[in-house]
């Protein structure tokens, strides 16, 4: 048997922030990873002579009173990131595109410009103010959800008369607003809000709560980032921060069964039986509670089923571009929904054109493609299928020239379950719903004891920044909890 202070099953990115926090706190870590690389939904994979990215293509998190630079300042772990000039383009279904500049003013008059003048300045102007106040707030309020007194007296210690005139927003949802400003009848702009709430919020401006709702829509509006050779780039250093600091990063070694004894748990993995003290699952809820069923009861009024989330199919094309373009990323709207998943956008990431490192061969480039496919449980569909829609997309909008192409392979949700373990391969996290507020949203806190959750089910849990945020709340109760 082997002895650790925490164990961390998963290795995305949220285990591997809670992880790099424990370790500079001096806790023995060991994280087990099922997969033969590290990161999760946050990683990169060579095939056939290119890099390809597991499933995050956006880097978002960095800079002033973000998550990921506070973890980064806090260890030192060093990311060596390019700054993007332009986020995305939006390809809308009428024709039009748009840039969706980081710059506000800027981007206002882009929206302007359009969907037209009216209301999109009150609007943007407000999302920028919420968007703003979420991440102001998010590293002061890190006992969110509230479970116990601690978390209460924390809450009271940070709080401000702003988080209490901001509260309401908590109550309205993006549609409410979009309402106010007179934008419903706006079919581009409503459309154009909704998928790219899809992006990072996983959901529609009917669910998503406007506090959620404005930070995800202003994504695009915080410095984006792009780090050479894929993500595995952004994970690889926090493995090296955990190993070099006498823990350790163990792939292809997946958890069998955990038990909870006297001394903390008894976890059995793939090649070996370790006894640890503090135990974090990395990995979804709805796998967590596998290991935990005597706890599942606790959580079924939590818990979200195959009908409320979303899988992916996701298409990589290693092509010779036929011209340049000025961002790496792109959502293209789609006219009609695509057959058999009702998806109607796509998204698409380029390889940065200075990075040479992502192909084997000179001259070629890399795209990863992603949709949305719901329910991921029981809508089947050919994936074959899929891949010659997408691809007819590409061509049409002038992406790709189909003689260019000289690798492509494409997933679907089983692909997904296989590659991450994740429950019916559901990836993005959990959705926004607006009848579920923040302080009812899954915590930490897993069984009460030395267990806790991190990832993208639990709060904040969306993109980079959110489960960057959740191993930072994961790892602060763990020590406040047990005074380490």
């Amino acid at each position: 048997m082997k002895n650790t202070q925490v164990l961390i099953i998963g290795s995305g990115m949220g285990a591997l922030v809670a992880g790099a926090m424990l370790t500079k706190k001096g806790l023995k870590t060991t994280v087990l990873e099922q997969n033969y690389l590290p990161g999760g939904c946050t990683s990169a994979y060579w095939r056939k002579g290119f890099v390809f990215e597991t499933g995050a293509t956006t880097l978002v998190g960095l800079g002033n009173g973000m998550p990921l630079q506070y973890v980064l300042d806090e260890t030192g772990i060093e990311l060596n990131a390019r700054r993007l000039d332009l986020p995305m383009r939006v390809h809308l279904s009428n024709g039009l595109v748009c840039a969706r500049f980081e710059g506000r003013e800027q981007w206002i008059k882009e929206a302007e410009r359009v969907f037209g003048a009216k209301g999109q300045r009150q609007f943007w102007e407000e999302c920028y103010r919420v968007s703003d106040f979420v991440w102001e707030t998010s590293l002061k309020q890190l006992s969110f959800p509230l479970n116990n007194l601690s978390d209460l007296i924390e809450a009271v210690k940070n709080a401000s008369l702003k988080q209490v005139k901001y509260l309401p927003y908590v109550f309205k949802t993006v549609e409410s607003v979009v309402n106010r400003y007179g934008l419903h009848t706006n079919k581009a702009f409503v459309d154009f809000v909704n998928e790219q709430l899809l992006i990072s919020a996983q959901n529609h401006m009917g669910e998503v709560n406007f506090m959620f709702g404005a930070a995800a829509l202003c994504y695009t509006n915080l410095p984006n980032y792009y780090i050479d050779g894929g993500l595995i780039n952004l994970v690889q250093p926090f493995v090296d921060y955990i190993e070099s600091n006498g823990g350790e990063v163990n792939l292809r070694e997946g958890v069998r069964s955990v038990v909870k004894n006297d001394r903390g748990y008894e976890v059995e993995s793939s090649t070996a039986v370790y006894q640890t003290e503090f135990l974090i699952s990395g990995i979804p809820i709805n796998n967590t509670l596998e290991y935990f069923p005597e706890i599942k009861p606790k959580f079924e009024q939590q818990l979200m089923s195959s009908d409320q989330l979303n899988s992916a199919f996701q298409l990589g094309i290693g092509f010779k571009p036929h011209r340049s373009f000025d961002t790496i990323h792109h959502q293209i709207h789609l006219s009609s929904p695509l057959e058999g998943i009702g998806s109607k956008s796509i998204f698409i990431s380029l390889n940065h054109p200075a990075d040479l490192s992502r192909t084997d061969d000179e001259g070629l480039a890399v795209m990863s493609v992603s949709t949305h496919w719901q329910n991921p449980a029981y809508l089947t569909y050919e994936t074959d299928k899929l891949t010659d829609a997408v691809i007819d997309v590409l061509v049409e909008k002038d992406f790709l020239k189909r003689e260019n192409i000289v690798y492509q392979h494409s997933s679907g949700p089983k692909s997904w379950q296989k590659w991450t373990g994740r429950k019916w391969g559901f990836v993005g996290g959990y959705p926004q719903f607006n009848h579920i507020k923040p302080w009812q949203m899954l915590g930490a806190r897993l069984d009460g004891h030395k267990a806790y959750q991190v990832g993208d089910t639990v709060y904040p849990g969306q993109g980079i920044p959110g489960v960057t945020l959740s191993g930072i709340i994961a790892a602060k109760k763990l020590l406040r909890d047990w005074s380490l």
